[in-house]
């Protein structure tokens, strides 16, 4: 876990708004690979566990890029209105980053389940803390780097 400090480092460029598409994908295949080594490094699986758990956790990592790519099209759509942003504009926004929460919940729920049918509740207890972890950190460093919203 210790490499998940890193990761706040390079999310201060992920989460910078001017950035290209091509920046945020090599962005995020980083944090891919350093979540990866992540959940590794804390997992106490043995030959039988490994094998099929590294195949649900890529099943999950794909579904979970596809609803993390919620959060970053909610980021750029703040990114590009901050300057004007309207009432209507910004209840789009927070119905929209509510929606990315809940998906994200039940796909955490999904993985939950999937996760104690291959390894002990207390090893799939962990992988999913681990993952909440890892959101914290990105979590928190949205909050330092994303700005409230503008009152006229």
């Amino acid at each position: 876990m210790k490499k998940l400090f890193i990761l706040t480092a390079i999310l201060s460029s992920y989460i910078n708004y001017a950035q290209t598409n091509d920046y945020v994908e090599l962005t995020r295949s980083i944090l891919d690979v350093e979540t990866k080594e992540a959940i590794a490094e804390v997992m106490t699986l043995n030959e039988t566990q490994s094998a099929p758990f590294w195949e649900v956790y890529n099943q999950y990592e794909t579904e979970n890029h596809s609803v993390k790519n919620k959060r970053i099209a909610l980021i750029k759509d703040y990114a590009k209105n901050y300057e004007s942003i309207s009432s209507e504009k910004a209840d789009e926004l927070v119905n929209d980053l509510l929606a990315f929460k809940a998906e994200d919940l039940k796909l955490k729920k999904k993985y939950y389940k999937k996760m104690k049918k291959i390894i002990p509740a207390t090893e799939a207890a962990k992988f999913l803390q681990a993952i909440n972890k890892i959101d914290d950190l990105i979590n928190a460093e949205l909050a330092l780097n994303v700005p409230l919203v503008e009152t006229k």
